[in-house]
């Protein structure tokens, strides 16, 4: 028995050893070449600086929409890492996979939490996405991923969603940015008359000097939480494991916020 779990050490060892030379290789490579984040002067572990605390990194799909955000962002404390496409479903893979994949390898060495939060650049981990289907589904990707492999992350209150407007109505004295269809139609009532309405189907659609206004002192952001009565094999079962098409349907239409339990 002892030499078996000797056996069962070593081969624990050489893993342990086998993705700690990947990872130094991965993070070197991802350090030099990390074209995805646009970073930011300040970050949240350096600890002498004021403004830590309000450090951002919007994970965000998509060139279109990162650049409206790096446009209008402030770059002292706000940071933007544009997605490729559709992250890979990590759901039941191991952390082998977070070397082997660049997206997450990068993202991973974007936040620098490899070996814990103790080094997390960014107080806030905020995911940026279309307010479409593909846009739940990679907001429902990326959750799983840091769920997965990161579960701290959300459970000290770093992970968030951004909520943009879906809609804009205006007429020649005022604006109003609405969130949702009900805030649509008490604007539409109160500039009544001649209103011009504009539904924007992507964050690309929103022009920077919009978005200043989405990402400022204004931002609406809705944290991503674990229930305490929830486990982290609980949810990612829910909202990963097969599903019928209606449940699937829920978390689509439900996925906007996750909320817990304080």
């Amino acid at each position: 028995m002892p030499f078996r779990k000797n056996i069962v050490s070593r081969k624990r060892a050489k893993r342990l050893g086998w993705h700690k030379k990947l990872s130094r290789e991965r993070a070197k490579k991802a350090n030099l070449h990390n074209k995805k984040l646009r970073d930011c002067r300040v970050h949240y572990n350096d600890l002498k600086k004021e403004r830590r605390l309000e450090t951002t990194l919007f994970i965000t799909e998509g060139d279109s929409a990162s650049g409206s955000i790096t446009k209008s962002r402030d770059v002292n404390t706000q940071a933007v890492f544009s997605l490729k496409g559709k992250p890979l479903n990590s759901y039941g893979l191991t952390k082998k996979i977070v070397y082997e994949n660049e997206e997450f390898n990068l993202v991973q060495a974007a936040l620098n939490i490899e070996n814990g939060l103790e080094d997390l650049r960014y107080n806030n981990v905020v995911i940026a996405t279309d307010a479409d289907v593909d846009g739940m589904h990679i907001r429902l990707l990326l959750i799983t991923f840091f769920l997965q492999f990161f579960p701290e992350l959300i459970r000290e209150g770093h992970l968030y969603i951004l909520q943009t407007p879906l809609f804009r109505v205006r007429n020649k004295k005022e604006t109003i940015y609405c969130y949702d269809e009900n805030e649509k139609i008490s604007a539409m009532e109160k500039l009544k008359g001649k209103v011009e309405l504009t539904r924007f189907k992507g964050l690309g659609e929103i022009s920077p000097n919009e978005f200043k206004g989405f990402i400022g002192e204004d931002i609406r952001l809705e944290p991503v939480m674990i229930g305490k009565e929830q486990t982290v094999a609980e949810m990612l079962k829910f909202y990963m494991g097969k599903n019928t098409p209606d449940r699937q349907q829920f978390i689509i239409d439900n996925l906007r916020v996750e909320k817990g339990v304080e």
